[in-house]
């Protein structure tokens, strides 16, 4: 059964820094492209980063310049670096698993497999 935990969100002032983690097991990573979605109270669940096994980035243009997805094959984990935080990105992200082709990448339906979500909450 493969399964996704997320951690490391929280509540920060703007401007701040967290990383958020993404640990994976009962499969290898790096056989998938992971992606970070966002999902805030009353809004749909809205794509932020994804990377694919040939460690190939796409970002939101929301996102783009200030978060960083990476990935560790070898701890089988994915990494979503967010900087210079917003209120606006006060959201649960959610680590998500899947073998989403290019043209799908930003879609939640391209993705199979999810975890449980981690708050981020940024304060103004």
């Amino acid at each position: 059964q493969v399964q996704l935990v997320e951690s490391g969100g929280g509540l920060v002032q703007a401007g701040d820094s967290l990383r958020l983690s993404c640990s994976a097991s009962g499969t290898a990573i790096n056989n998938y492209v992971m992606g970070w979605f966002r999902q805030a109270p009353g809004k749909e669940r809205d794509f932020v980063a994804a990377i694919r096994w040939t460690t190939s980035t796409y970002y939101a243009d929301s996102v783009k310049g200030r978060f960083t997805i990476s990935r560790d094959n070898v701890k089988n984990t994915v990494y979503l670096q967010m900087n210079t935080l917003k209120p606006e990105d006060t959201a649960v992200y959610y680590c998500a698993l899947g073998r989403a082709i290019l043209s799908t990448i930003r879609s939640p339906n391209a993705y199979n497999t999810w975890g449980q979500g981690t708050q981020v909450t940024v304060s103004s």
